[in-house]
């Protein structure tokens, strides 16, 4: 008597119970195919129009209990991160994000249908911003490991650097600030009262959402290198720290104004209060926002998009960096390497 053969991506199944092949296959057929992928996956390597005849290419990688935690982040949410951090980088350059590779490092223990989420969770990122996933690779590890490598296209305008921003521009914002730290506070908070979060009550709270799927706004760039941006910056490291980076590059001071950042601290005040910490701390140093930070001359009509936070002034005593009202701002942010590691991003 035969019996059936249980999918390979069913429940109980671990990526140690398929080869390299077969994993291949349940994750390819679920990434998204894009106007500008020539050659997807099945060759030893892809094609990807390059219409203006430069490449915007950046990379970045997840390690797991490091930047994410499977305790609390599905494979769809990890997909989703890995890939909007990278796709943020790409607009922060002025360019259009245009596809993306992905490797994967896996112990043979982890869940087939976690691996097959975490491309699920590409698709539903990628997908909607016509960019494709073409490829990648597959190891095996001891701890998961996602990283990614994404193109852009910069639609025959010049990059938008950090370097660019001069004394009299206005500092600029698109997107929100603090959000994804709070829900990270949120959900280590939880882990500490009893070792597990309870996910059940976080699941539909707004800013552990944005923790797990951040959603930058990918088409603001573009608009900015079109209206003529100085300079422009991804804010996943906190935005003094960013901001102090774009100071740094541009050798300059940027002052930011606190009045103007009053709705984000505002919005996240509840929750702050709840847990017995400071929206104030969150809104100037927490990261993986992914907001664009920008600067405009004084008289451009700046888009819609973004919102004017801050000036630019000269750094009179030859050192860079930012002030919150015209005072040094602390540092704070994210640093991989930094003492305690930065702000936790598990």
């Amino acid at each position: 008597m035969t019996h059936p053969t249980a999918p390979l991506d069913g429940p109980g199944a671990v990526v140690g119970d398929l080869d390299e092949t077969g994993l291949l296959e349940l994750i390819t057929r679920r990434l998204p195919h894009a106007s500008h992928t020539l050659l997807g996956p099945g060759d030893d390597a892809a094609v990807v129009a390059a219409p203006d005849g430069r490449v915007v290419v950046t990379t970045d990688v997840l390690v797991e209990d490091h930047h994410f935690r499977r305790v609390w982040s599905s494979g769809a949410d990890v997909g989703w991160r890995a890939a909007m951090q990278n796709l943020a980088d790409v607009a922060a350059m002025g360019a259009r994000p245009t596809g993306l590779v992905v490797a994967l490092v896996l112990p043979a223990a982890t869940p087939v249908g976690w691996v097959t989420a975490v491309a699920d969770g590409l698709a539903q990122a990628c997908g909607p911003h016509d960019v494709g996933v073409v490829g990648g690779d597959l190891s095996a590890g001891e701890r998961i490991v996602v990283a990614v490598t994404a193109f852009g296209d910069l639609a025959g305008h010049p990059p938008v650097r950090r370097d660019g921003a001069r004394p009299g521009d206005v500092v600029v914002l698109a997107g929100g600030l603090g959000r994804s730290a709070a829900g990270l506070a949120l959900l280590e908070a939880a882990r500490r009262e009893d070792g597990a979060p309870d996910l059940e009550a976080l699941d539909d709270d707004p800013c552990v959402h944005a923790y797990r799927r951040p959603d930058p706004p990918l088409t603001a760039g573009a608009r900015a290198a079109l209206a003529g941006a100085t300079s422009l910056l991804d804010v996943s490291d906190g935005l003094v720290r960013d901001a102090g980076r774009l100071a740094a590059a541009s050798g300059v001071v940027v002052d930011l104004d606190s009045a103007a950042l009053v709705g984000d601290h505002d919005a996240l005040a509840p929750t702050a209060d709840a847990l017995g910490a400071r929206a104030w701390d969150w809104v100037l140093g927490g990261g993986e926002d992914h907001a664009l930070l920008g600067t405009f001359p004084p008289d451009a009509a700046v888009p819609e998009d973004f919102r004017r936070i801050g000036t630019v002034h000269p750094a009179d005593d030859g050192a860079p960096g930012v002030r919150v009202d015209g005072s040094p701002a602390p540092v704070a942010g994210w640093d991989h390497f930094g003492p305690a590691g930065g702000a936790s991003r598990r």
